[in-house]
């Protein structure tokens, strides 16, 4: 019965996952409806629908700024606006590969270039790492994956020089630029690789060379998940049985890959400069058209990353019109943008909820439906209290049977079959496993990511708890049934406890 719940459970999951990404239609309507009004009506609604405390959003069309505001609530109770600093996750990976891509406009280095080239101390257990290229890194083609390196569950390093050492150890799962894989510590090695080149901390080059050009005087970088709060970024939350829980978020090394914290008056310059070749909002000169450009270009090719770009991803919206996009997901908080380049519009959301409840990706695809005239997409925040609920009605169900297996310890004993007991202790150590390598589960839909056991928890909640309690449960049962059995073989038929007096086995 836990097994069949728990399997119901991940359908549920799965299911609303699935309904994230809006169906396509037929024709891309105008842009016409994407007005200040529309937008603050859409995210309002969507804040009514889910259990999202707060989110900070700016929507760009040339260069427009159509609406750069905050809604809702942090954690402290504060109102976020559009000057409240909020975590962007890898979205930063957009940043750093344009950062990359402004040197190879200088002609400092070539995408074909090998890494250690310019970066001497970059070393992986594979003697094929010599031959990964800048380009194979900004498209997670580098054969480097969270399979041969799980970066999630190494110590976190201080600084991009220390998160570069520490892949002295990690393997490769594919010669560079075979496959795909995405993978964190591609970014940390390009922004080590742009300190050594420029001789100063990638936070600083960074602002000289993008941030300061667009006016984003309140954007930075850092090193670790703690600094990102350090930085102003209010505690976020993971969500549990339709509302949402105030957690710290977990250790982490992010600078290059996802240690950005920004606002939406910024991202709103960012977004302009994305879709007006490099300028300001103001119109003047920003950062370079060409490095811009370079971002934006596909690798091309039929492999697996044919539709990457620096720092980018190609898709299509819900309307069949081109789209380039990239989502940030932490565990506490999340960031999606998307760019439209036929209609020049482009989108960014900050939510306060983790990866377990996808808010920023679908306001996201909310706001890209609003950009094409089409009507509201859903969240996920239904079905995830259905999930929530099923597990609690689990939690109980699976308590009352390790109680009624307790009882029945003496039945059990006297009167069942080998093979029955033998798949019924395949069955539980299956569940005990589950329940100390959940993180090991998660991975599996999801690529190969690495993951921490805590990181799980906050990912589905509901779903690691149940498994917890189903374990503690299955470990008390057999235990008393292998006591009942030892005593049993010592000394004949036991009494087992039941309420306030000792009963015969079995009754």
């Amino acid at each position: 019965m836990v097994i069949r719940t728990m399997s119901a459970a991940a359908l549920v999951m799965l299911t609303a996952l699935s309904g994230a990404v809006p169906a396509a239609a037929d024709a891309v309507p105008s842009v016409d409806g994407l007005t200040a009004a529309a937008v603050d009506a859409r995210v309002e609604a969507y804040l009514e629908a889910a259990p999202l405390p707060g989110v900070a959003v700016a929507v760009t069309r040339g260069s427009e700024v159509v609406r750069a505001a905050g809604y809702g609530v942090d954690s402290r109770g504060e109102p976020v606006d559009a000057g409240t600093p909020m975590g962007v996750a890898s979205v930063s990976k957009a940043f750093t590969a344009l950062v990359v891509a402004s040197l190879v406009e200088e002609g400092r280095l070539d995408l074909d270039d090998p890494v250690v080239e310019h970066l001497p101390e970059f070393a992986v257990d594979d003697p094929r790492g010599a031959r990964i290229t800048v380009g194979q890194l900004l498209t997670h083609t580098s054969g480097m994956s969270d399979r041969g390196f799980r970066e999630k569950s190494e110590p976190t390093p201080a600084d991009l020089e220390g998160a570069v050492a520490r892949l002295a150890d990690a393997g490769m799962v594919a010669d560079p630029g075979a496959e795909r894989h995405y993978h964190n510590p591609n970014y940390h090695v390009a922004a080590r690789m742009v300190e050594v080149m420029e001789g100063e901390p990638f936070a600083e080059v960074l602002r000289e060379r993008v941030l300061d050009p667009l006016g984003m005087a309140d954007t930075v970088t850092v090193d670790t998940a703690a600094e990102v709060f350090a930085a102003g970024v209010a505690p976020g939350h993971v969500t549990v049985l339709g509302g949402a829980v105030s957690l710290p978020e977990p250790e982490g090394y992010f600078n290059g890959s996802g240690g950005m914290v920004s606002t939406a008056d910024d991202m709103a310059r960012w977004l302009v400069s994305q879709n007006t070749e490099g300028r300001t909002v103001d119109g003047g000169a920003g950062v370079p058209a060409g490095a811009v450009a370079l971002t934006h270009a596909p690798a091309g090719g039929s492999g697996s990353a044919a539709d990457s770009t620096l720092g980018w991803q190609g898709h299509e919206t819900g309307g069949g019109a081109p789209l380039l996009v990239h989502g940030g997901i932490e565990f506490t908080y999340t960031a999606h943008q998307a760019l439209l380049p036929e209609s020049g519009v482009g989108i960014a959301v900050m939510a306060n909820t983790g990866l377990g409840a996808g808010d920023a990706s679908a306001l996201l695809w909310n706001l890209v439906a609003l950009a094409e005239g089409e009507g509201p997409t859903g969240s996920a925040a239904p079905w995830l209290l259905v999930l929530d609920l099923v597990c609690a009605a689990a939690v109980a169900a699976v308590a009352a049977g390790a109680v009624r297996g307790v009882r029945r310890a003496g039945v059990w004993v006297r009167g069942g079959r080998r093979w029955r007991r033998v798949l019924g202790a395949a069955g539980s150590a299956a569940v005990v496993l589950a329940a100390l390598f959940p993180h090991r589960l998660i991975s599996l839909p999801a690529g190969g990511r690495d993951a921490t056991w805590v990181q799980a928890l906050y990912t589905v909640p509901s779903v690691v708890v149940l498994l917890v309690v189903a374990a503690v449960a299955l470990a008390v049962v057999w235990s008393v049934r292998l006591w009942a059995l030892a005593a049993h073989r010592r000394r004949g038929p036991v009494r087992v406890l039941s309420g306030a007096g000792a009963v015969p086995p079995g009754a």
